[in-house]
């Protein structure tokens, strides 16, 4: 890691370790039974993909699809239900499967009708054995089929939290990310929420949209506190390859003004939540201080035993993080998702990429030290039996020497002075405020060479 190639704050979201774009392709199809023979079945994540969106953000580049044709969605739960009898016979053999978290996201979740959302639900618990209304369950959806039928739905199943796409209150601002919506429709939709009684609403918001100011910025922001949700997310924009807003882009290098105007609005949006009592939790995340907690803190996937289902989901094993082809193109994950509903054999992992001890190391180092937490030195030593400092030495010196990383175990929200040498006989390493403004240069920065070049040759489509 340089310091040129730290330099600009907005490289890439690390949500995940590896990146799917270093997947690849599995030569030997592994079994899902031989994957999880000797997997800890006792605490497992589930996650329900849904790949359909009644509109496509400019800014979005998941795997989605806008619309489904007559039949389409239903084929597509027929190929659920036959993915999830044959996962669940992989998990059979070696002791106890249980799921303590759920979660149904894409996509967005609630583009299926109420009648489709039982459906799903069934599919979790009388196909997997998820018990939704014991764990805690997460849902995403959209202001526009947030409609009262599938809030009912959700409600009834368990539903703990649901996270609302509402990126901007400004009608101007959501019209120039190329999100088609009204701010009362917004306003009904939470409206809606609440009347429901889920325990925990969280709400999107988007900042470095075009035309976009502090005033408006947190004008947005003072909308969503108006609904007290127990959380909110703050992005900041970004301009991907084969997105919408990419087709209209007019260069397509470094843009040292937008990097300013998103760092100042951040910290303008960090500032704002936290003299409303709200605490940070990582770059994005901001949970109000009285809010419920939803478990394994919450969305950090810090450990292994991950099932994803659906063509968009990933699922992780301690020795293979696998899924289904990836694609951002819409006639490319058109076609994926017809070859999902297609298909009969679910035994085999067919895309994936193989985790070996430092890959493991890794992902650890880097899902713990982009939470606000930090990385707790005694947990990395307990699982990997190292240090640290001894894995990633030079790399974790030069976030110190920046100012970027802490070696004390004060709160960095308002002792932000960081340890001139992180050692190993400190009890925690975390980012300091600094340091997690630049969450998404330190990510990638800290990939391995391996992922590094496997996602550089990966070819986009």
């Amino acid at each position: 890691m340089t310091t040129a190639q730290l330099t600009s704050p907005y490289q890439h979201y690390v949500y995940a370790y590896p990146h799917k774009t270093a997947y690849r392709r599995l030569p030997d199809r592994p079994t899902l039974r031989s994957l999880w023979a000797n997997e800890d079945k006792s605490a497992l994540s589930l996650y329900l993909h849904i790949p359909f969106c009644e509109v496509r953000c400019g800014f979005c580049n998941l795997f989605t699809r806008i619309g489904a044709p007559d039949g389409l969605t239903s084929a597509y739960l027929d190929a659920l239900e036959r993915q999830a009898d044959a996962v669940r016979e992989a998990l059979r053999p070696g002791g106890q499967v249980r799921f303590s978290t759920a979660a149904l996201g894409g996509g967005t979740p609630t583009f299926l009708t109420a009648p489709e959302l039982d459906r799903l639900c069934d599919i979790a618990e009388h196909r997997m054995g998820a018990d939704l209304r014991a764990i805690p369950l997460s849902v995403e959806a959209s202001p526009a089929t947030a409609t009262t039928d599938r809030l009912t739905v959700l409600a009834e199943r368990g539903t703990t939290r649901l996270s609302l796409g509402v990126q901007s209150f400004v009608d101007s601002e959501a019209r120039a990310a190329v999100r088609p919506q009204r701010r009362a429709d917004v306003e009904a939709a939470l409206a809606r929420i609440r009347d429901t009684g889920i325990p925990v609403l969280n709400i999107d918001l988007i900042y470095g949209i075009a035309g976009q100011t502090e005033q408006t910025w947190l004008r947005s922001l003072d909308a969503a506190l108006d609904w007290l949700p127990e959380e909110l997310y703050l992005y900041p924009l970004y301009v991907r390859p084969l997105t919408g807003l990419d087709r209209h882009r007019t260069g397509n290098g470094p843009d040292p003004a937008w990097d300013d105007q998103r760092l100042r609005l951040y910290r303008a949006g960090r500032d704002h939540l936290l003299a409303r009592g709200y605490t940070q939790q990582s770059m994005r995340m901001f949970r109000r201080i009285d809010a419920p907690r939803q478990g394994a803190d919450d969305y950090a996937c810090q450990t292994d035993g991950m099932i994803g289902l659906g063509c968009g989901a990933r699922s992780y094993t301690a020795g293979l993080h696998y899924s289904f082809d990836y694609a951002v193109g819409m006639h490319e994950i058109r076609g994926i998702i017809d070859d999902y509903v297609c298909t009969g054999d679910f035994t085999r992992a067919e895309v994936g990429y193989r985790m070996d001890a430092h890959e493991a190391r890794r992902r650890h180092l880097l899902q713990s030290l982009l939470q606000a937490e930090g990385l707790t030195v005694a947990d990395y030593r307990a699982r990997f039996g190292a240090e640290p400092l001894d894995d990633f030495g030079p790399e974790l010196q030069l976030l110190a020497d920046r100012g970027w990383l802490t070696d004390t175990t004060t709160d960095t929200t308002t002792d932000p002075s960081p340890g001139p040498n992180p050692g190993p006989g400190f009890a925690r390493l975390r980012l300091t405020p600094e340091g997690l403004a630049h969450s998404d240069a330190i990510g990638p920065e800290l990939f391995s060479p391996a992922v590094r070049a496997a996602m550089a040759a990966y070819e986009r489509k």
